[in-house]
């Protein structure tokens, strides 16, 4: 007899996945140049979206064919928590012994942001400032997991609000 999938068989095993996906997809966009492109930086959202689909799907498949709500967010919970510390490590590591020219490339972004909404460079040199304190290397791993627990909450109650399936047995 064949075990019923379970919560954290689930969640890890796509999260796993959907890390890895993130790695290639952003090492992709570095190598093309294209890491501070904002519109692809939604990619990542569509492709949270598919692998908590994928993986609701196998968690009611493995499993009795139900999926109650609290089951989906602790599912999505657990696919954002493993993909977003995969990702941010690999980016640490990467940003830190590799090329360190990312964080420069946002810092230039970020100025270019603040020149088009009318900033005086005083109020630049002064944003540019603070916003070095909180862009390091070692904090991208924090921002990545933390980031990915955010969009994955609000993606996780938006897919399973359409995806669940409450076992009629269970409700009183």
């Amino acid at each position: 007899m064949e075990e019923k999938a379970t919560i954290s068989q689930v969640g890890l095993r796509y999260g796993l996945i959907f890390g890895l996906i993130f790695i290639v997809y952003g090492m992709i966009l570095q190598f093309l140049d294209l890491a501070t492109n904002q519109a692809l930086g939604y990619v990542n959202y569509v492709i949270l979206v598919i692998g908590l689909v994928l993986a609701f799907r196998a968690f009611m498949e493995g499993g009795d064919g139900y999926m109650s709500l609290g089951q989906g967010i602790k599912i999505g919970m657990l696919i954002s928590l493993v993909s977003g510390a995969l990702s941010g490590i690999f980016s640490y590591v990467y940003i830190k012994f590799v090329d360190d020219s990312m964080l420069e490339k946002i810092k230039d972004l970020q100025i270019q942001k603040m020149e088009e909404q009318g900033m005086t460079d005083d109020q630049i040199d002064k944003a540019v400032e603070i916003a070095g304190k909180f862009m390091s290397a070692e904090l991208i791993p924090v921002y990545a997991v933390f980031g990915m627990l955010i969009a994955g909450f609000i993606l996780s109650l938006i897919v399973v609000a359409i995806m669940k399936k409450n076992n009629p047995t269970l409700e009183v």
